[in-house]
């Protein structure tokens, strides 16, 4: 039985309730001038831009259906929409979720119409989340949900960036104009599917930030917090091959209840802003706002290190540095966090002489320092032994930086399921 932490004591809810994430994305905002231009339809993947960063679609008296893939099940579930990044509100006309058939298909029977705080609709403010009543629904472990998000007005008219995680890994449907929240079978005009610059198809996720279900109390849940090689980059669409989906299935085969919450952007840095914001400024938003979290890995650095390229700064010890303040910020609020090291990158296009020492440095500081409760060595794992600084062949799908699906299969094979067992968990360690 897992040890029941005070931070998931204080997510309890009204009553018994144990509401425990089963499912989340971290948002970040597409700014309006990368949008399409006004009045355009939402396109088809074929007529879209190349070189996307993320979908170009906007929507406009359209219901967005959103399927996401759960860790743990329950018997009872409620969904978080978020305009985070928005300036102005935004409405959402309706709301439902059900279990997905296959494709943009619901599950007969299995559809539930959302409210908010009693009501059918919603505005979020501007910078907000707003959480859905509780809906019955008996949501298996490991299983695919639809969420269905009608946005009755023009977001390209609203002239305010849009909250969204770029890179979804996951088909997710546009319908033709009109409410179509619950309709088993939506009529699908688009996908937010686009083309990557790097030539790999990608998609989107809009205001969605995180699916709960209740839970038995002493249940808990990881954060999975880092960049594009926790969010699943090569991974594979729409196939959950992301390293944290694999941890989440060597859970449930160990009959082990823990939800597993994927905190990871493409391109994300610890001390620098670009894909989201900067690792620091984010912690308390992806990693401590979650409910019932218990344990957070972090691995984040790659993109500070390859994006300094020659230059000295970031330095290894600026690295740790910031690596230190997410320590003392999660065993602040009665957290364990492991530190993961950082696998390997000669071949990337950003991979330099000088940005290698400073990852040998910092996976040094992160197996030895005792700084983390533990350290998990992704590094060791996928490197290959006569060549280290360079991924083995059978994990490097070809741009020398992120795994393949295998890799990421590998990454969550070594980490050692005791870490997240009372008994297993070592004495917290100050960072100081």
């Amino acid at each position: 039985m897992l040890e029941v932490y005070p931070t998931m004591l204080a997510q309890g809810g009204r009553g018994s309730e144990h509401w425990v994430g089963t499912w989340s994305a971290a948002v970040t905002a597409r700014p309006p001038e990368s949008q399409a231009p006004q009045g355009q339809a939402p396109q088809a993947q074929s007529a879209q831009p190349q070189g996307q960063a993320e979908s170009p679609l906007h929507f406009s008296n359209q219901t967005v259906r959103e399927i996401v893939h759960v860790s743990i099940g329950g018997e009872r579930v409620r969904v978080v929409l978020s305009n985070t990044f928005g300036t102005v509100p935004l409405a959402i006309g309706a709301a439902h979720v059900g279990l997905r058939d296959k494709g943009a298909a619901i599950v007969a029977q299995s559809d539930r119409a959302l409210s908010f705080s009693g009501g059918s609709t919603t505005t979020i403010p501007p910078g907000a989340v707003m959480i859905s009543d509780p809906v019955g629904l008996s949501v298996p472990t490991l299983a695919d949900l639809v969420i269905d998000i009608y946005v009755p007005n023009d977001t390209a008219m609203m002239k305010s960036p849009v909250t969204i995680h770029p890179a979804a890994w996951q088909t997710n449907y546009v319908s033709s104009p009109g409410n179509h929240v619950g309709v088993p079978n939506l009529p699908v005009e688009a996908t937010t599917t686009y083309r990557r610059a790097d030539g790999l198809p990608g998609s989107s996720w809009f205001f969605l930030s995180r699916v709960e279900v209740m839970a038995p109390e002493q249940t808990g849940a990881i954060v999975a917090f880092g960049d594009s090689i926790t969010d699943g980059t090569h991974s594979t669409i729409d196939t959950n091959n992301r390293w944290p989906d694999h941890l989440a299935r060597r859970f449930v085969r160990e009959h082990m209840k823990m939800g597993v919450l994927n905190a990871g952007i493409g391109g994300n840095r610890v001390l620098g802003d670009g894909a989201g914001v900067n690792a620091l400024a984010r912690f308390d938003r992806d990693v401590l706002a979650q409910p019932a979290v218990t344990h957070v890995i972090v691995m984040e650095g790659i993109n500070d290190i390859g994006q300094a390229r020659e230059r000295a700064s970031p330095s290894a010890a600026d690295l740790i540095a910031g690596h230190r303040q997410l320590i003392e910020r999660a065993h602040a609020r009665g957290l364990k966090i492991y530190g993961a090291t950082l696998t390997p990158f000669e071949g990337a296009n950003y991979w330099t002489p000088e940005g290698e020492a400073k990852r040998q440095a910092l996976n040094q500081w992160i197996r030895t320092s005792q700084m983390y409760d533990a350290a998990i060595d992704f590094d060791a794992v996928v490197r290959d032994p006569n060549h280290p600084t360079k991924f083995l062949p059978q994990y490097d799908p070809g741009d020398h930086l992120h795994p393949n699906a295998a890799g990421y299969q590998a990454m969550a094979n070594a980490i050692d399921l005791g870490l997240f067992k009372a008994a297993s968990v070592p004495a917290r360690r100050s960072s100081r």
